[in-house]
């Protein structure tokens, strides 16, 4: 456990840094959204690239794990919206609620992270929870706030959605490489001393960029942030552990990478819809903020668990 602490410092002490450097000033909101640009759409991407290249489309597409993770999430998902309506919140909020106890910070954070501390046989069950965060949760929440703000589905929703999930630069990495693989063609000397030089850079620059980003979110209705994070950083892991290894018997070793994602902290992507969507954007960002720094303790707690497996 001690060891597995010590291996999260380094991780932590990034976000650390980079949240200094925000509240001091010495680096404003718009040089963190500058630097994460340049990892969403450069760094993480010519890693996830790389990752892919080197998988087969079965490998990624696991349907027991895949089956066990949508389980947990719509039941963390129906709970979390169901506590929000007893407290009349309206149908936004409670969607936002329940979107920031499902979308962990996998892209950022969880992909070095998980892929440093649980090896490179993680690193299937990593983009598998990335891509049902970025498509199938994503689309789920634009079609229920349209179909509850207009009261139908619009016939040019799907069209939307399919462009949109076209234009995540973390997407269309993770097709390209696998459709590389495809070919049976290894990637290029070059090509991947290129990628993997360039991809190297997404770990410190998506750390500092995270730290950076709390330095302007602020703790207000500590109730409803603290029932939030605890269900992201604690119920939704234990769902999905529940669900991995006794509803549908996935393989403990993916299970356990299953069961770490979930562990992960709010992601700022959720922040992003609830400031367009006009949907509680204050709670989510103090959620955010609550649910990383809880996440330096339990995050560890979490992977030396699934270590064992």
């Amino acid at each position: 456990m001690i060891e597995i602490f010590l291996k999260t410092i380094p991780f932590f002490a990034l976000i650390g840094l980079g949240y200094g450097a925000g509240v001091r000033g010495f680096f404003p909101p718009e040089a963190t959204a500058y630097l994460t640009k340049f990892v969403f759409y450069f760094a993480l991407s010519a890693m996830l690239f790389g990752f892919a290249a080197n998988l087969t489309i079965t490998e990624l597409l696991d349907m027991r794990a895949a089956a066990a993770y949508l389980w947990a999430c719509a039941a963390v998902y129906v709970l979390v919206m169901a506590v929000a309506f007893l407290r009349r919140a309206r149908m936004e909020e409670a969607l936002i609620e329940a979107h920031c106890s499902i979308i962990g910070n996998t892209g950022f954070l969880g992909v070095p992270l998980l892929v440093v501390l649980l090896g490179q046989g993680s690193v299937p069950m990593v983009l598998l929870v990335l891509t049902i965060d970025l498509i199938v949760f994503s689309s789920l929440f634009t079609v229920i706030i349209t179909l509850s703000r207009d009261g139908r589905v619009d016939s040019d929703l799907p069209r939307k959605l399919v462009v949109a999930v076209a234009k995540n630069p973390m997407v269309v990495a993770m097709v390209l490489g696998l459709a590389w693989s495809a070919t049976g063609l290894g990637v290029p000397t070059l090509a991947n001393e290129f990628l993997t030089l360039l991809g190297a850079a997404a770990t410190p620059c998506a750390l500092f960029a995270i730290g950076a980003s709390l330095a302007d979110k602020k703790v207000e209705r500590l109730a409803i942030v603290s029932w939030l994070s605890c269900a992201k950083l604690v119920l939704h892991p234990l769902l999905t552990a529940f669900a991995a290894l006794v509803l549908f018997g996935v393989e403990p070793q993916a299970a356990g990478v299953l069961i770490a994602a979930a562990a992960l902290p709010v992601a700022g992507n959720v922040f992003i819809l609830a400031q367009h969507y006009n949907a509680g954007p204050a709670r989510v960002s103090a959620t955010i903020l609550v649910s990383t720094l809880v996440s330096i303790a339990s995050v560890p707690v979490v992977i030396a668990w699934v270590s064992g497996f």
